[in-house]
């Protein structure tokens, strides 16, 4: 088969035939005090369910100050080299110190981006005699970070401990052969479904089976537990969780993650995982914006019930009017219709264009071909306002879909 023509196979028609994207552009307006979430796309001014600000941080008056005053001290080029080599900084040290502490481990890491970070941690703790079990519908990152792998690797169906168990068996035969060990991978909350990982059910598995867990918790950290410490707090299995895998992306509303363990294992990381090794430290306005953040993450728990208002009540409403929510048990809120990619790309600008809201689309193949997810981010940002004209929105949409409006692929912009 021609490239192109497997190419315009995936895409569901002909090449040309296909409806383009519009993507446009976000403008962020310079303003004092905190913004919520509304922005400007293309000129009007849109409500946003996308973003990457779990606790309404990015434009808090204290966030901004550190940051401001981070960068007026010391630039954005310091520190000039790899933490190995020139790189390093008190503050740093000091940033990890606080994450380890707060995630309920001995140490931890500050790794340049989160993508880059999984794919690393990874890389470096196995080698080709060491077997990884991990779940089916896990993180691309973690996806590619296997896909360094040399050797086996074990999937188990998505959040099935029976099926996990049957491939802990399978590793563990393989294993002793090779006499290597086993790595199990999950995330504290799956981004797409919103569903939380078992991981107390999987740390259970270790009365029965020898093997280290590595938890994604991007999502996780900063939302879930009493404290916010992440989701192997919400399940009470901190001990149990071996390597712990935090982004500052999402609750952080910044660049960066890190990774915390044992120190022993910390140490091995620190000094094995090339991409740190050869790679420039974080900037100095970020790491101390990130000690700010985190400061406000732990003294602020009423940022965190923010948080769970908005997502209770977006999740309710969209349940009561009959919007089907999948298993999601986490803020990640997912909507599911049935529906044709020509009609979701039209229901997606109709809600952009005609009602103001941006939300992020899945389609196939992330998803099964005949199936349209709408995944709304709620954070401390948004206002019950913002549900309500959401809920409102959304209604009228779910009426149009099911009449054929979208169909017609003729969508009228006011």
């Amino acid at each position: 088969m021609d490239i192109f023509d497997k190419i315009s196979k995936n895409m569901g028609g002909p090449l040309g035939q296909h409806q383009k994207w519009s993507h446009g552009y976000f403008s962020y307006p310079k303003l004092e005090g905190e913004i919520g979430a509304h922005m400007m796309f293309n000129g009007k001014e849109h409500l946003v369910w996308s973003l990457n600000n779990y606790l309404g941080l990015a434009n808090h008056p204290e966030v901004r100050e550190a940051d401001a005053q981070a960068a007026a001290d010391f630039g954005m080029a310091y520190p000039m080299g790899a933490r190995m080599m020139s790189g390093n900084s008190k503050h740093h040290e000091e940033l990890e110190s606080d994450l380890a502490a707060y995630v309920g481990k001995e140490d931890a890491y500050l790794l340049n981006y989160g993508y880059q970070g999984m794919l690393s941690i990874i890389d470096t703790l196995v080698d080709r005699n060491d077997v990884i079990v991990y779940d089916a519908e896990s993180h691309a990152c973690i996806i590619d970070g296997l896909r360094l792998h040399m050797g086996k690797r074990y999937v188990y169906q998505h959040n099935d401990i029976e099926s996990c168990e049957k491939q802990l068996e399978r590793a563990t035969k393989l294993a002793e052969t090779t006499g290597g060990g086993i790595l199990l991978i999950t995330e504290g909350v799956f981004g797409m479904s919103g569903a939380q990982g078992k991981l107390k059910e999987i740390v259970a598995l270790k009365d029965k089976f020898n093997f280290r867990i590595l938890v994604d918790d991007a999502h996780g950290f900063g939302t879930m537990g009493k404290t916010g410490a992440g989701t192997h707090e919400e399940q009470d299995c901190i001990e149990g969780i071996d390597v712990y895998f935090g982004t500052f992306a999402k609750s952080m509303a910044g660049i960066g993650a890190f990774v915390a363990a044992d120190k022993q294992i910390v140490d091995y990381l620190r000094y094995n995982m090339r991409s740190q090794i050869f790679a420039k430290a974080l900037p100095m306005p970020m790491v101390l914006g990130l000690k700010k953040r985190l400061e406000l993450l732990k003294s602020k728990p009423e940022l965190r019930e923010k948080l769970w208002q908005i997502t209770n009540a977006l999740q309710s409403g969209l349940k009561e009017r009959g919007f089907n929510l999948g298993v999601t048990n986490t803020m990640v809120t997912p909507v599911f219709l049935e529906g044709e990619l020509y009609e979701a790309t039209a229901l997606t600008r109709d809600l952009r264009e005609n009602y103001g809201i941006f939300c992020s689309i899945v389609i196939y193949p992330v998803i099964p071909k005949g199936l349209i997810l709408l995944r709304l981010i709620p954070t401390a940002a948004h206002s019950l306002e913002d549900v309500q004209r959401t809920l409102d929105a959304y209604s009228e949409m779910a009426e149009k879909l099911k009449a054929g409006y979208y169909k017609e692929n003729k969508l009228v912009v006011a």
